[in-house]
């Protein structure tokens, strides 16, 4: 076996441009497999294990504390596992001066326990009056405010001094006081923390929470957090790439496994000489065998281990961002991945050389060496008679017939045109739905104008921004009348049709430490673009409208009611619809609920639709003419998620498509290489270095168009399967009509795409065939 590697390496060195398309398109596939297979492994693992580690809550209640004393509370809580509580808890609402808005305060002795192992990773616990501990997470490239250690923080007369940061993978608490101190805050809910035996379903929790609040006061519980909805919303981003990933990733795979298997045949019908002259010298047809199968696992193992590095640089950016929320740093593809790519993928592709590899093991050396490399004889010449009575121009009719000479590489090479046809289709419409539905979500275009009355604050002229300097730069303007008064102007504004008026306000669901921006509007407020998908839109109050991702991070569903909080004040709203729109973080209500929590606001954003034709200049001077206080505010944007993610699949489409041309291109250097005489005849008489090209190109191109047929309606099933899957990772509602993305004018579109994936692969062979003189030709052979 000792001259077996000399060969493999020698082999390797004089088929350049076959070892280089094997090396790329290896390596272009293992970094989609490593990239995909990394998401889905780690998408919840690291959450998993700082849970598991802190021993978090999977579940965090908040209860009334006038409806439900902490010794009911403990009581019920024997129906748990392990509990934590009750903490005395209240919002504290921070002064301007301090450098965030409000704080949930829990007042907690120490940072252990049998629940919610507290990390105090900078300064100590608080242990006195007037200290605090702030939750921030230690690897958190954007923790919660800039304070710092011996920084103060004031609310309502009292001045409290930082003294620790703690980090709670359960986000239970923004920040933590002795329970002496909070007993002086008058706190108004009570914190419960607790571990199931069974939690690893939404039903398993909510068994769990029914087991300890059983036997309490009627609307004592005010909100809930489960585990699982952490976890959800965590391994949203990198769930949502995982599909077109792994298609991508696998369509990358099959055709790097065609273009081998094409690549071996090949070279096995254009080196029966070699063979031969390798079996005369005493190789045994093992060797042999073994010398082809090293020809193509040289590169692949290059290529491979390059894939595996960049798929994990790839996949761990991706994952850091996604999991530093929850204490996971270091976050990587797992050890396994990249084992299975290293291992897997070369083998795949050994494989695949194997049954070309093995022709050649089965040769003896007489029949090598006495083989030529041209077809054997009668092989698709009926076809090529046939075409050559038809009125077609010879090099048409001559390149037409060309594939039926080597049935075998042409089912490989159309196989490689179909799979890039594919990727095309599949890229197309997964772009034109994410556009499409982000365009709706985000209500592009539904707003002919948007005019904005500054910040929120008492009638008339609101008032500063928190932390705003007055009179500084950027300061918002401020309206001259008052709400009423301004959005009876803009209705009496000749061209306009409906007027949606709404303000935001930062809110709290109770049980929850998130920041919610809940909409109030009135008005027209059904004509500014939301999509309702799902119950209806509200007509009372205490009623709000959510979206499907709200819904699934929080474990809710159209019909359940939640708490929300904000300035001292709470209010239960039952969620009565689900509308079409992005954010987990957003809830749309009435202006009769904000009634109940802050009926000194006024709208803060009026937003207009007009006529058909009429000058949106002109109505923007007319509003200002009666409020010089408003401003035109800016339009929505298609947001940047849909950004990355169609630069992605592009990507990934250029990258499938020049595989798939290099796969054409590997076959027209074979079958040039093969029928060099056949081109020394044709230029003897008289065929043109332009009608050579015509005739190779033509040969391919007949092929795109055929690949293009066939992988049209495979791109269209991977599109159907593909888009509700990312739409489940995302964890959003797609409607139906997403889906139908593809007119029959973007279908011929992509037969084109086959046809020049085609021709793009043939174009540079084919010209290097046409230059070959005849006298070079004819010495060669």
């Amino acid at each position: 076996m000792s001259a077996v590697w000399p060969v493999a390496r020698a082999a390797v060195r004089r088929r350049r441009v076959q070892t280089l398309v094997i090396g790329v398109v290896v390596l272009l596939s293992t970094t989609m497999i490593v990239v995909a297979l990394g998401l889905l492994a780690a998408s919840s693992g690291p959450f998993d294990r700082a849970y598991t580690k802190q021993s978090g809550a999977q579940l965090t209640a908040s209860y009334d504390r006038s409806k439900v004393s902490d010794t009911q509370l403990t009581e019920a809580a024997r129906n748990a596992a392990a509990v934590a509580g009750p903490f005395a808890q209240a919002t504290l609402e921070l002064d301007r001066s301090s450098m965030m808005d409000s704080l949930v305060t829990v007042g907690r002795a120490d940072p252990g326990g049998a629940v919610d192992r507290l990390n105090v990773w900078q300064g100590r616990w608080a242990a006195k009056a007037d200290e605090i501990v702030l939750n921030r997470n230690p690897t958190d490239s954007q923790g919660r405010g800039t304070a710092k250690l011996n920084d103060t923080v004031s609310t309502a007369g009292r001045t409290f001094t930082i003294v620790g940061f703690a980090y709670s993978v359960s986000q239970s608490a923004e920040a933590w006081v002795t329970p002496e101190q909070m007993s002086a805050l008058h706190p108004t809910s009570t914190q419960m923390l607790y571990r199931f035996t069974r939690a690893a379903t939404n039903e398993d929790v909510a068994a769990g929470q029914k087991a300890v609040t059983a036997g309490l006061p009627s609307g004592a519980l005010i909100g809930t957090q489960s585990y699982l909805a952490l976890r959800a919303q965590v391994a949203g981003e990198p769930n949502t790439f995982v599909p077109f990933l792994m298609v991508f990733g696998w369509l990358g795979l099959a055709v790097a496994v065609l273009i081998v298997a094409n690549v071996v045949s090949g070279a096995v019908v254009a080196g029966f000489k070699h063979i031969g002259v390798l079996k005369a010298l005493g190789f045994t047809p093992m060797q042999v065998l073994t010398v082809y199968l090293g020809m193509v696992s040289i590169p692949a193992v290059v290529g491979c281990a390059g894939g595996v590095v960049l798929g994990n640089v790839l996949a761990t950016s991706l994952l850091t961002r996604a999991f530093e929320n929850y204490g996971a740093g270091g976050v990587g593809v797992p050890i396994w991945v990249d084992l299975a790519a290293l291992f897997g993928v070369p083998a795949l592709v050994a494989l695949s050389a194997l049954a070309p590899a093995l022709r050649a093991r089965s040769l003896s050396a007489a029949q090598a060496i006495s083989a030529g490399s041209a077809p054997k004889a009668g092989r698709g010449l009926r076809v090529q008679r046939w075409l050559s009575g038809s009125r077609l121009p010879r090099p048409l009719s001559l390149g037409l017939g060309l594939p039926f000479a080597r049935p075998g590489r042409t089912a490989l090479t159309l196989a490689a045109v179909v799979l890039g046809v594919t990727s095309v289709t599949l890229a197309v419409g997964l772009g034109k739905s994410l556009t499409t539905y982000q365009t709706a979500s985000s209500r592009v275009g539904a707003v002919d104008l948007a005019m904005f009355a500054g910040p929120n604050g008492a009638e008339p002229g609101g008032g500063e921004p928190a932390g705003a300097e007055p009179g500084g730069p950027g300061t918002p303007p401020g309206a001259k009348l008052s709400d009423a008064e301004d959005e009876a102007a803009i209705r009496a504004v000749p061209g306009v049709l409906s007027v949606g008026a709404f303000t935001d306000l930062e809110m709290r669901l109770a049980g929850s430490q998130a920041d919610l921006r809940v909409s109030f509007y009135r008005g027209d407020f059904e004509q500014v673009g939301y999509r309702l998908l799902a119950g209806r839109w509200f007509d009372g109050p205490g009623e709000v409208v959510v979206s499907e991702r709200f819904l699934r991070q929080r474990g809710l569903a159209v019909g359940d009611t939640i708490t929300l909080q904000a300035r001292g004040k709470s209010v239960r709203a039952q969620i009565v619809g689900k509308a079409m729109y992005n954010s987990g973080d957003e809830v749309l209500s009435n202006w009769a609920t904000l009634g109940q929590i802050a009926p000194d606001l006024r709208a803060n954003t009026y937003e207009i639709n007009v006529k058909p034709g009429t000058n949106l200049d002109g109505v923007v001077q007319a509003i200002l003419a009666k409020d010089s206080g408003l401003m035109e505010a800016e339009g929505q944007d298609a947001g940047t998620f849909v950004t990355i993610v169609l630069a992605t699949v592009i990507l990934l489409t250029l990258m499938l498509g020049t595989v798939a041309a290099l796969g054409v291109f590997n076959t027209v250097i074979l079958n040039t290489r093969e029928r060099r005489r056949d081109l020394g005849m044709l230029k003897s008489i008289g065929m043109t270095p332009a009608q050579v090209i015509v005739m190779v190109v033509t040969s391919m191109t007949a092929l795109g168009a055929l690949g293009g047929l066939l992988g049209i309606p495979l791109g269209i099933l991977a599109h159907r399967l593909v888009i509700p899957a990312m739409a489940n990772g995302a964890q959003i509602d797609l409607p139906d009509f997403m889906l139908d993305v593809y007119p029959p004018g973007l279908l011929a579109l992509f037969v084109l795409a086959g046809i020049l994936i085609a021709a793009a692969g043939a174009y540079l062979p084919a010209r290097t065939a046409a230059r070959a003189t005849i006298a070079t030709v004819l010495h060669n052979e």
